[in-house]
């Protein structure tokens, strides 16, 4: 991914395990994005989080010190799950080992998918995909996209955000 440019991502748990279905992870991912905004380094357009993966329309704005934002993001977020898993679920940490000269664990899984998104069309068309997910059969997670609270639908809906990150993609396109 390039600064300044907006990009639809997602990112998964290794081997699509349901390691976000516990709120306590997704504000987890939250509250990294909110740091993230709040430094200006990212700005988040649209976003869900499910139970094993999670989608962000966003621009990385500036480098965070020497790695890409979404390295921070992954990073610190690992580092997060790795120490709550330790100390209230060491059992199932077992199913994130990864013993490599850079890391004992993995959470997320390598090669995040990054799509370039370079018109308002293509915004559009991937925010409705991703308010739409929560609802798909196979998860069935809401019956309409803003009454999942994990997601940016209600802030199209509503105008309110009440994560604090969210910046409205025709502010800038």
């Amino acid at each position: 991914m390039q600064l300044g440019e907006v990009y639809f991502w997602t990112n998964t748990i290794k081997d699509w395990k349901k390691l976000l279905k516990p709120d306590k992870y997704k504000q987890v991912i939250l509250e990294q994005l909110q740091w993230l905004v709040e430094q200006k380094k990212i700005a988040v357009y649209g976003f869900v989080i499910m139970p094993n993966h999670l989608h962000l329309i966003w621009e990385m704005l500036q480098m965070n010190g020497k790695e890409m934002p979404y390295a921070s993001l992954n990073k610190w977020t690992s580092s997060s799950f790795l120490r709550d898993l330790r100390q209230h679920h060491p059992l199932a940490l077992s199913s994130f080992v990864e013993d490599t000269k850079e890391r004992k664990h993995r959470f997320w899984q390598r090669d995040p998918l990054a799509v370039l998104l370079p018109s308002k069309q293509l915004v559009e068309q991937k925010l409705e995909y991703v308010h739409l997910n929560p609802l798909q059969e196979h998860w069935q997670l809401a019956l309409r996209p803003e009454d999942y609270l994990w997601s940016s639908a209600n802030f199209y809906a509503t105008g309110k955000d009440s994560f604090s990150i969210l910046t409205h993609y025709q502010d800038r396109f």
